[in-house]
């Protein structure tokens, strides 16, 4: 392992040192289980305390980018964040961004518009049928009336992800974890009082049926929509909060 111990200066050292370091795994000079220098050898390198490397690994381990192992084969190592992992991170990101209002239902809307269609047409060709099965699933479960607003818009979620996973293509879905299992979730409870379910299991049931047949011009106009009716049950709840002076 070859890794330049560059001279931090006095301000905020701990980020400094966990910067560097997280460069260092991210540009692959340090490389997933390689072990890093002990407590006492970091802290004689960058000259600072070991609380203060110490305190920079902690912010490493924070991104999930090293794992502490005791014992004597212990220490410190780089960590490969798994797809699950990175995807929560960006998952918790989005969903703040929802939280902090820098992002409106509008915007939700369109982006779900853009990129679900293009799993959809992807997926009409790439799906195998464990990803038919999922939705099948899925469905099934939605059309079973007994169960609570949270349960289906978890299953709706699920649909949807199967639809990405089903797109074949592991970035696209990746980058859908932030649309639909942060963002879908804000909008479906917002509409739950005003749409109907049995709407939505239909557009399901017939967006499946598109996609086992490989339509992927007919699942692109269902997605659709199904967007377009959501976005007019958020108007519903906008209004109906306004009227109450909300």
């Amino acid at each position: 392992m070859s890794f330049e111990f560059e001279p931090v200066n006095r301000r905020s050292l701990s980020s400094q040192i966990a910067d560097q370091l997280q460069e260092a795994i991210l540009d692959g000079t340090l490389k997933a289980d390689d072990r890093l220098p002990t407590e006492d050898e970091l802290s004689r390198r960058y000259q600072v305390s070991r609380p203060t490397i110490r305190e920079a690994l902690k912010r490493l381990a924070a991104k999930n980018l090293v794992r502490s192992k005791r014992g004597p084969t212990g220490g410190t190592f780089v960590t490969k964040p798994s797809v699950d992992q990175l995807s929560d991170s960006l998952t918790s990101a989005a969903t703040m961004m929802v939280s902090l209002k820098e992002v409106d239902l509008d915007e939700i809307n369109q982006a779900r518009r853009e990129l679900e269609s293009t799993c959809c047409r992807l997926a009409a060709s790439q799906r195998q049928e464990s990803h038919l099965a999922i939705m099948a699933e899925e469905l099934s479960l939605q059309q079973n009336d007994s169960i609570a607003a949270e349960a289906f818009c978890a299953s709706d979620v699920r649909f949807h992800r199967a639809i990405a996973d089903a797109s074949g293509n592991r970035m696209l879905s990746f980058v859908m974890y932030a649309v639909i299992e942060a963002l879908q979730p804000v909008a479906n409870m917002i509409a739950y009082r005003f749409r109907e379910r049995e709407v939505i299991v239909d557009q399901h049931r017939r967006l499946l049926e598109a996609l086992q047949t490989q339509n992927a011009d007919r699942a692109c106009d269902i997605l659709h929509e199904q967007i377009d009716y959501l976005a007019a049950r958020h108007r519903d709840a906008q209004n109906w909060r306004a009227g109450k002076g909300d």
